[in-house]
């Protein structure tokens, strides 16, 4: 259900791309380097552990996301494509929301509406997205099989550059990844 304030809370984070003051991430994840793991349950109430699924996976796309940012918004067609194609040859795509004032029940809503198929997670304190860095909505973190991160930054440039997908066909094809940092845009991690 959507309340009448979530028209004015979409307004307001289409507006404060950059967050409040202060807004920061943890040190960002070097490329080439273990992601820091993390286990948290998802929405399904099934656990995650990023070390399982780096082991049962040839890659791992973490994705962090927003119910109301409009930029998550504009790729979430893009996101389940990609998850779509990619999940047969070993590739799992997991969501988090790190957003505090986002419920479970909105963020389930909005899975469900996206078609999403993979695991969401709803990341309470913002625990998942300091420990990784990340500081935007959407913005991907791709992980080898050996949990060494290989790409993090947007989904799609604004001009449509389709960096995660090249992204995803390096790693697959064993070959290092041409561009392994994008600067991620869209809306802040809310973490007040």
């Amino acid at each position: 259900m959507i309340s009448r304030g979530r028209p004015l809370l979409a307004f307001v984070a289409s507006i404060l791309v950059a967050g409040p003051p202060g807004a920061v991430a943890g040190p960002p994840a070097e490329i080439g380097q273990p992601l820091p793991p993390f286990e948290a349950k998802a929405l399904s109430g099934e656990p995650f552990s990023l070390e399982a699924a780096t082991r049962e996976h040839k890659a791992v796309v973490v994705l962090f996301t927003s119910t109301v940012c409009p930029y998550a918004n504009y790729f979430a067609a893009h996101v389940r494509e990609l998850s779509e194609s990619y999940g047969p040859r070993g590739v799992l795509f997991v969501g988090v929301n790190s957003n505090n004032w986002e419920s479970r029940e909105e963020i389930a809503d909005h899975a469900r509406e996206r078609r999403f198929a993979f695991p969401i997670i709803k990341d309470e304190g913002h625990v998942i997205a300091d420990r990784l860095g990340a500081d935007r909505t959407p913005e991907a973190f791709l992980v080898d099989a050996t949990g060494r991160l290989r790409y993090r930054g947007w989904v799609k440039s604004k001009q449509e550059s389709p960096d995660l997908q090249r992204a995803l066909d390096a790693v697959l094809e064993g070959r290092p990844v041409r561009r392994p940092v994008t600067k991620a845009f869209g809306c802040a991690v809310d973490r007040h």
